[in-house]
């Protein structure tokens, strides 16, 4: 009991309270991410994980550029992309909306 009581005393002194919320929040620093695939339709959920992550990877605050070589252009095809559907993931087609819509640049 007189052990809790002199923690708390302690955590309420301005020098220890500022050190303790400064270990609390460590600042994010964020990553300049670029996404390479080139992995087509041929194998759907190798195909999404690009997608799939650099979503992940751009909604957790970082700056993402996908970029899609060989056999993966042909993804950018709409009608290809609907198409793709990989295992255990949501449709291509659904997260290449997503990736539109946070100016992801995909370059192809």
């Amino acid at each position: 009991m007189a052990r809790r009581r002199f923690l708390a005393q302690l955590a309420g002194l301005p020098f220890l309270s500022f050190s303790a919320q400064a270990a609390e929040e460590p600042k994010k620093k964020m990553l300049k991410i670029m996404m390479k695939s080139a992995w087509g339709s041929d194998d759907p959920t190798k195909a999404a994980f690009p997608f799939h992550h650099g979503l992940a990877l751009a909604e957790a605050g970082h700056e993402v550029q996908i970029f899609l070589l060989g056999e993966a252009t042909s993804l950018m095809r709409k009608v290809t992309a609907n198409a793709v559907v990989p295992v255990g993931w949501p449709p291509l087609s659904e997260a290449l909306e997503k990736i539109m819509a946070k100016h992801i640049p995909v370059f192809a």
